[in-house]
């Protein structure tokens, strides 16, 4: 089997980057022939369509990238086999999806959403995103590389450090987390909370809003916005310096800093919907709090992305969830029960290690891959 993998390369520390990388990682290791390149280098992709002759071209991306994912292998003659995340209404490219022979998606929520928006389904086999287990891993908090973290962000080595990380930390439910955590305030034990985010101008407009909302529920002080480019190498040192890792997501087709949080022996505080459905097993693996509000819109603005002119107005048949949010008592709740019980703490992470490594290792989701391949068309 020769395959060539479309992704953001170089790899950039992205979620997609990382999904595309340990994807071509895995492969290598178990004695795939595979090549990397860029998804949207056209004429480097050309040249490995000429010589290598792939027997598949995999793509990392959404559904919007279908134009690089899709159709410019298919133009060069090479078998496209797109594995997609979920990332809005999917206004085009329906029928071209539709006639693929194999689409991947990263969980069962992302297949439910590419059904609801025009997708038989048929085609759709899930696989999930892989981790560097051998990467993410417990580190003791004594590790000088961890405590250099903690040092770094200015907590005590007695306080409870509750992290986040993401582009922003309202989309992976910081907001919620902030409210649970002044509930909890005047009774919990001494704790900060980090939102790690990646600095983009966006994401600077939704620190302000959040620490707005930090001070007015009175615990501005116990927050901690970082907003720095990081490498993947720097990761795993700075969830191990974590005691709690909090990501109720608001939209999530995965969560791959979830897992990389089980990965080293984390706890997870979760929501009981989306990927996390996949991922996470409430009271063993995780704690998932309940779904407090769907998010619903009823119209959206599309433009010539979507196949439509700029600004054009689209009205759903029927009101689309957009996000959600989980509930703030559960998540009060869980982090207390947590904050005040070590034993929780390892034994949930314990636990979670032990599931990333048995389904999550990007060596064994190399392997799913060459078997639904193997097995949905016949290339071996």
């Amino acid at each position: 089997m020769k395959v060539l993998v479309l992704y953001d390369y170089p790899a950039s520390p992205g979620g997609l980057a990382t999904q595309g990388e340990l994807l071509y990682r895995g492969l290598k290791e178990i004695g795939v022939d595979v090549y990397p390149v860029n998804f949207e280098a056209a004429q480097e992709k050309e040249w490995y369509y000429r010589w290598f002759q792939p027997d598949i071209v995999v793509g990392i991306g959404y559904w919007g990238h279908t134009p690089h994912l899709i159709l410019h292998p298919k133009q060069n003659g090479a078998l496209p086999v797109p594995w997609l995340v979920a990332d809005g209404y999917i206004a085009n490219y329906q029928e071209i999806l539709n006639d693929l022979p194999l689409i991947l998606v990263t969980s069962h929520w992302v297949k439910e959403v590419y059904t609801r928006d025009g997708l038989t389904g048929d085609n759709i086999e899930v696989l999930p995103v892989g981790c560097d287990t051998d990467a993410f891993h417990p580190f003791d908090k004594n590790n000088p590389k961890v405590a250099a973290i903690r040092e770094a962000l200015g907590i005590d080595p007695d306080e409870i450090m509750v992290l986040t990380v993401g582009g922003d930390a309202a989309s992976k439910g910081a907001q919620e987390v902030m409210q649970a955590l002044a509930i909890n305030n005047s009774k919990a034990p001494p704790w900060r909370y980090v939102c790690k985010v990646w600095p983009q101008g966006r994401t600077q407009l939704q620190n302000l809003a959040d620490l707005k909302l930090a001070e007015q529920l009175g615990i501005k002080q116990n927050i901690i916005y970082t907003m720095n480019i990081v490498s993947r190498n720097f990761m795993p040192y700075l969830i191990n310096a974590c005691d709690i890792y909090a990501a109720p997501s608001r939209l999530e087709g995965f969560g791959m800093p979830q897992i990389e949080a089980g990965a080293c022996a984390k706890p997870v505080i979760g929501i009981k919907a989306m990927g996390m459905r996949d991922t996470l097993i409430h009271g063993k693996t995780a704690l998932l709090a309940e779904v407090a509000q769907e998010i619903l819109m009823r119209e959206t603005i599309l433009g010539s992305a979507s196949g439509f002119e700029e600004g054009h107005r689209y009205i759903f048949d029927k009101p689309r969830t957009v996000d959600y949010r989980a509930s703030v008592h559960d998540i009060a709740n869980y982090l207390m029960d947590l904050m005040e019980n070590p034993e929780l703490r390892i034994g949930l992470g314990q636990a979670a290690r032990e599931r990333v490594v048995e389904n999550y290792d990007y060596r064994k989701i190399a392997k799913r891959f060459v078997e639904i391949v193997e097995e949905k068309l016949g290339i071996s």
